[in-house]
């Protein structure tokens, strides 16, 4: 298998594109390598001979239009973001533990009351069907097989309805509040209404963001947009007229959580916090559960990952509630590090859509065998048997 990143980050130093903007010689160098990368994908056939999910992400480049590609892969600005989120996990150390009977791993964990048989969950993703023409069901399809958390997002491309049917159960919610509260309430209710447990709003998008590269991929796409994008009106806001409405609010305020705790039973968890002092509000004001996440680097260009951002968090919530990660996580390393750092759970984006665009629910399927695997290798070595057992103990910091 080709070295995508090292290729990558070759040609992005060459002096050939010296003054040219950074994402433009990032998004040069992706398209000076397409043919390599054909040629990488070209070995995987079927979920089965992925060995890794970058295995998967060389499958959904390959496959995916230039657009669509540039719209999963974007950051905001240079990237920075994105790519710290992934990096910091190169900060820590696994400490390697022997002579501990590690025959029999317990990977569970509860959230809210639900035991579930993994650590590792589906994160929302808009737009899905964009990679999938099946979409979230698919997703929830995968999500079923391997018995994963899914939240589904405010902006799927599928029915809230068709994707519960296709999950077996109710999933959580994820919610874009919009500057109209009469809108959101609503799409509250639905959720509710259908059996969704949780309602997980959306913070870290107060004004919009800068998706630079994005625009960059769109340019370089010869298809006429308008041929699948014709109705551009997601299901969730069917019977809104949506016409010049956001999907995010800027006048949000920490009294949006007694607003959606006055209109719902669901449990509320506030996604897109990354500050100790912020996750110290939530708790006093009432919220149920935090995502510690940067919208894997594409909310802004804060610089900082979300797994440095992790302990500070935990350490403010002090354990009254539960704390969830994403952003950045590729191996069954990086969810061991960000358990040991304190995560009640991880959550992955990109990885799954990878696994989705090429192959489907079969192919979601198989990120999430991958890292589930590469975690019970992490527990094996630093003798863990169960995810209640892994601690800050079981990691150290990077020395080099």
């Amino acid at each position: 298998m080709i070295n995508r990143r090292a290729l990558i980050r070759y040609l992005t130093l060459s002096p050939l594109l010296a003054g040219v903007p950074p994402v433009l010689r990032e998004a040069l160098a992706q398209e000076s390598t397409e043919a390599l990368l054909e040629a990488a994908a070209a070995g995987i056939r079927s979920p089965a001979d992925a060995l890794s999910v970058f295995d998967m992400e060389s499958v959904a480049r390959h496959v995916l239009p230039r657009a669509h590609w540039g719209y999963l892969s974007s950051g905001t600005d240079d990237n920075i973001t994105r790519d710290r989120n992934h990096a910091a996990y190169q900060q820590y150390q696994l400490r390697a533990r022997r002579l501990v009977d590690v025959s029999q791993l317990d990977t569970s964990v509860e959230l809210f009351g639900r035991r579930w048989n993994t650590p590792i969950l589906f994160c929302p993703i808009g737009g899905t069907g964009a990679f999938f023409p099946e979409a979230e069901v698919a997703t929830a399809r995968a999500a079923r097989a391997r018995d994963v958390l899914q939240i589904l997002s405010t902006g799927a491309t599928q029915p809230i309805e068709a994707v519960v049917e296709a999950r077996g159960e109710p999933v959580w919610f994820q919610l874009y509040t919009t500057p109209k509260w009469e809108i959101a309430s609503k799409l509250v209710k639905r959720a509710e209404n259908i059996g969704c447990p949780v309602v997980a709003v959306t913070v870290d998008t107060p004004n919009g963001r800068n998706t630079e590269m994005q625009g960059r991929f769109s340019r370089i796409d010869e298809r006429d947009c308008a041929l699948c994008h014709k109705d551009r009106t997601k299901p969730a806001f069917a019977g809104f007229d949506m016409q010049g409405v956001p999907l995010t609010s800027a006048s949000l305020t920490w009294d949006v959580v007694k607003r959606l705790k006055d209109v719902t039973d669901m449990k509320v968890v506030l996604k897109g916090l990354e500050d100790p002092e912020d996750a110290a509000l939530a708790v006093e004001h009432g919220a149920d559960g935090i995502i510690v996440s940067n919208h894997g680097g594409r909310a802004g260009e804060i610089g900082r990952s979300t797994l440095e951002s992790l302990p500070g968090v935990v350490k403010a919530v002090a354990g009254r509630i539960p704390v969830i990660i994403d952003g950045g996580i590729r191996r069954g390393t990086d969810v061991f590090k960000a358990l040991a750092l304190g995560a009640t759970a991880v959550g992955i984006g990109r990885p799954y859509i990878w696994g989705l665009a090429g192959f489907g629910a079969p192919g979601a399927e198989r990120v999430h065998q991958l890292l589930e695997r590469e975690l019970h290798l992490a527990m094996g070595q630093t003798g863990t048997s169960s995810i209640a057992e892994i601690s800050r103990s079981n990691v150290l910091d990077a020395t080099w």
